[in-house]
């Protein structure tokens, strides 16, 4: 008999359901695709996951923390990646610009949070 390890399946199924959703909604409707897209599916998967694995609760406050540090280079993605689209970049420039946005804001916050160690 096939055992299934659900806590690992189980992240890969919703963020598939999620790509799906926003496919076929953006079609119906941009604001259930805003959503969708939106929704913190893998903060609450990420946490789920954390805290079934550990049992000390520092573990999982301390990823939760990293979390919250791990948005403002996020929410930078997204103002870098609006108003090049406003620009009229190409999407591709736009996602290029955006994840570098991103890895250089995400590398400076551990370099700090390091710092503070």
């Amino acid at each position: 008999m096939i055992h299934i390890e659900w806590q690992r399946v189980l992240p890969i199924l919703i963020s598939i359901g999620v790509i799906i959703a926003v496919g076929v909604g953006r079609q119906f409707s941009r604001t259930f695709a805003v959503i969708a897209a939106t929704m913190p599916l893998n903060v609450a998967l990420g946490i789920f996951i954390i805290g079934s694995a550990s049992e000390p609760r520092d573990d999982l406050v301390g990823f939760i923390g990293g979390l919250i540090i791990g948005l403002l280079p996020t929410y930078c993605f997204l103002f870098v990646a609006y108003f090049a689209a406003r620009a009229g970049w190409h999407y591709v420039a736009v996602l290029g610009a955006g994840y570098l946005t991103w890895g250089v804001l995400l590398i400076v916050m551990l370099l700090v949070q390091r710092s503070l160690h």
